[in-house]
C-alpha cells in the first residue's frame, strides 16, 4: 500500500505523486483508507489533498468508522469542517446519481391519493397524553408528488404543527425541485442541497460535543409470529385496516447495536450529554440542556504516535492510530407490530421510491429504514415501530385511490403566486 505507508510517513510529495496512479479508494487489511490514516495521524496537508482528490468520506474500516468519526475522536476543527463538508457533498452526489432512476420508477408507478396517519404514543402516561397525530395526504401524478401534513417534525420529543405542504416537481432542476409551503403564513422554502457556512459551523459544534455514534439494525435472528385473538379458542389475527383485509404479525429477533465512542469529550460534556439522556429516557426534554450543551472540549493530541503490535500482540489485529479510544458499546432488543395485506394496490419497492422523496421529515426515515426490512408477504397497511426510547408510532395506510393521468391540474404541484419566499421558515429542513 504505497499510498498509505507515504501518507503514514507524512511525505506530502510522494502522496501527490502517487495520487496519479493509485486508487484513492483502496483499503488496506484493517479497511483503512489513506484518508483514514491521514486523519487519525494529524497529517492535515495530507487530508486536504487526498480531498481534493476525491478520497470517500462515507467509507468505513473494519471497525466499522469512516473517516469523519476518526476526525471527530482526533478533536482538529479545521479537519472536520473540511470533511464534514465533503461528506455533504458525496452524499448530494450520491443522490443525483440516482436521480433518474428515482424519476423513472415514478413515471412507471401509476397517479394516486394516499392516506397515512401517525399516531404517537407512550408507556408513559403524561407524555402519551400530549404527543401528537397527524393524518398525511399524499398525491402522485407523474414524476411529481405532493403530501399535506399538520406535523412539521418529530425528533428528540420536539415537534412542530402547522399547515404545510411538501412538494417535489421532477420536471425542475435538482437544487429547486423539492420546497415546503406554509398555508397559514403564505410562504414557501426551498429545502436547499447545500448547508451555509453557519449551518456547517452549528453542526461541527454539536459533533465535537457529542459521542460518535455508529448503530446498526442487526436482523439475522428475525422472526415473524402470526398475532393471535381470543380468549379460548386462539385463532390468526386478521382484521380491515381501512378498506383492506389484513394478517398481524408480531416481529421479534431485531437487534439494534451501538458503539459510542467518547475519548475527544471533556468531563463537561459527558455531564451534560448524560442530563440530556436521562430527560429523554424520563420522556421529556427540557430545551435549556440543549441551550447549554456546547461544553470545553479536549484539544487533539499534540504528538499522535501510531501504536506498534507485535504479531503476537491481540492488538495487531487492530493497530489503532492517533488518540487511545473510549469506547462505550449497548445491544437493544427492539419489538414491532405489522398487519401484511395482500390487497393493497402498491408494491412495497415503490413505495420505497415514494419515501426517499419525502426524507426530509425525519419520523419518514423511520418509516422507511423499517419498511426495508425482509417482511413477510403483502404491503405493511399498519406499522407500530419505536421511534424513541419511550414513545412508539402506529403508522396506518388507511387510504389509497388511483387517479387518471390528468385528475390533477399542474398547479396543485406548483408554488402559488401569492406565496412569498422564506428561506429560514423551517431551519432544520
Amino acid at each position: 500500500y504505497p499510498l498509505h505507508y507515504s501518507v503514514f510517513q507524512g511525505d506530502i510529495k510522494r502522496v501527490s505523486a502517487l495520487l496519479r496512479t493509485c486508487d484513492v479508494t483502496e483499503q488496506d487489511v484493517h479497511g483503512n483508507t489513506a484518508l483514514h490514516l491521514a486523519v487519525m495521524l494529524g497529517k492535515k496537508e495530507c487530508v486536504h489533498l487526498l480531498l481534493a482528490h476525491g478520497a470517500p468520506v462515507r467509507v468505513k474500516n473494519a471497525a466499522g468508522w469512516n473517516p469523519l468519526a476518526e476526525a471527530i475522536s482526533y478533536g482538529d476543527r479545521q479537519t472536520i469542517t473540511s470533511l464534514l463538508r465533503k461528506f455533504k457533498q458525496q452524499s448530494r452526489e450520491t443522490l443525483e446519481e440516482k436521480r433518474p432512476e428515482l424519476l423513472q420508477a415514478l413515471k412507471e408507478l401509476g397517479d394516486f391519493y394516499l392516506e397515512l396517519k401517525w399516531d404517537f404514543h407512550s408507556w408513559v402516561p403524561l407524555v402519551s397524553r400530549i404527543l401528537p397525530s397527524d393524518t398525511c395526504r399524499i398525491y402522485k401524478s407523474g414524476v411529481c408528488i405532493r403530501m399535506d401534513t399538520t406535523l412539521v417534525d418529530f425528533s428528540d420529543m420536539r415537534w412542530q404543527r402547522g399547515d404545510l405542504s411538501f412538494i417535489f416537481n421532477g420536471h425542475l432542476r435538482p437544487n429547486v425541485s423539492l420546497v415546503v409551503l406554509d398555508n397559514e403564513l403564505k410562504v414557501f422554502q426551498r429545502i436547499r442541497c447545500e448547508e451555509t457556512e453557519m449551518e456547517i459551523e452549528e453542526e461541527v459544534d454539536i459533533l465535537m460535543s457529542s459521542d460518535v455514534v455508529a448503530a446498526q439494525m442487526s436482523t439475522k435472528a428475525i422472526t415473524f409470529q402470526r398475532a393471535q385473538t381470543g380468549w379460548v379458542f386462539r385463532e390468526d389475527k386478521t382484521e380491515s385496516v381501512g378498506t383492506f383485509s389484513a394478517d398481524y404479525y408480531h416481529i421479534g429477533g431485531i437487534l439494534l447495536e451501538s458503539r459510542k465512542r467518547r475519548e475527544h469529550l471533556s468531563a463537561e460534556d459527558l455531564k451534560k450529554n448524560k442530563e440530556l439522556l436521562d430527560s429523554l429516557s424520563r420522556g421529556f426534554f427540557h430545551f435549556t440542556c440543549m441551550q447549554n450543551f456546547l461544553c470545553l472540549r479536549i484539544d487533539p493530541p499534540p504528538h499522535p504516535s501510531p501504536v506498534k503490535a507485535s504479531a503476537g500482540d491481540a492488538r495487531a489485529l487492530w493497530p489503532h492510530l492517533g488518540r487511545p479510544m473510549v469506547v462505550k458499546e449497548t445491544r437493544k432488543s427492539l419489538k414491532a407490530t405489522v398487519a401484511m395485506s395482500e390487497e393493497f394496490p402498491i408494491r412495497l419497492d415503490r413505495l420505497l421510491d415514494v419515501l426517499e422523496i419525502i426524507a426530509p421529515f425525519k419520523h419518514f426515515l423511520k418509516l422507511r429504514e423499517f419498511v426495508q426490512l425482509k417482511l413477510p408477504s403483502g404491503f405493511p397497511v399498519k406499522i407500530e415501530i419505536p421511534v424513541l426510547p419511550t414513545i412508539t408510532a402506529k403508522i396506518t395506510f388507511q387510504e389509497f385511490q388511483a387517479r387518471d393521468s390528468d385528475f390533477y391540474p399542474e398547479s396543485f404541484f406548483r408554488i402559488p403566486n401569492n406565496f412569498k419566499e422564506d428561506p429560514n421558515r423551517f431551519p432544520d429542513l
